[in-house]
């Protein structure tokens, strides 16, 4: 499967990244594009080329980490750390780009998935730079996109 298409979404949301981070402080945009964009892609490219199993691959490991954070969310009562809400713990964004940035590395290699990681590590970066979470739920986040990865990967 060609890694053409992911690769010039992927760098167009890099690009964005750094107009952003440089020429304001909206991480909370940067955090909600770098997040919405990875599983948009995660899911669409597959889509686009018909490798239906990929999709059915990524939608699993996407569904089972926003899930598990979702739940975490209800049973952990944690607040953010703008005290807009109880419901920081743990970081569904970051959790979710992990997921999506390996169900791209699956489908498409591992340069694609080191681009997607980057784009993830952004993403629990703006969660911090934007007052919404602390670091224990972006890390939390990452280790819930890891588990539900290998879990659905297991469960396949």
């Amino acid at each position: 499967m060609s890694t053409v298409y992911p690769l010039i979404f992927l760098a167009s949301i890099w690009v964005f990244f750094i107009a952003q981070i440089s020429s304001s402080t909206n991480w909370q945009s940067v955090s909600d594009v770098g997040a919405y964009g990875l599983v948009a892609t995660a899911l669409g490219f597959p889509v686009i080329h018909g490798e239906w199993q990929a999709l059915q691959q990524a939608l699993l490991i996407i569904a089972g980490a926003s899930g598990i954070g979702l739940l975490g969310k209800f049973f952990i009562d944690a607040k953010r750390p703008d005290l807009s809400g109880n419901d920081s713990f743990p970081s569904n964004h970051t959790a979710n780009a992990v997921a999506a940035s390996t169900a791209l590395m699956l489908c498409y290699g591992w340069f694609i998935g080191l681009l997607s990681y980057g784009v993830a590590a952004c993403v629990g970066l703006g969660r911090v730079r934007a007052f919404k979470h602390h670091w224990r739920d972006v890390l939390t986040g990452l280790g819930v996109g890891i588990a539900a990865a290998v879990i659905a990967i297991k469960w396949m």
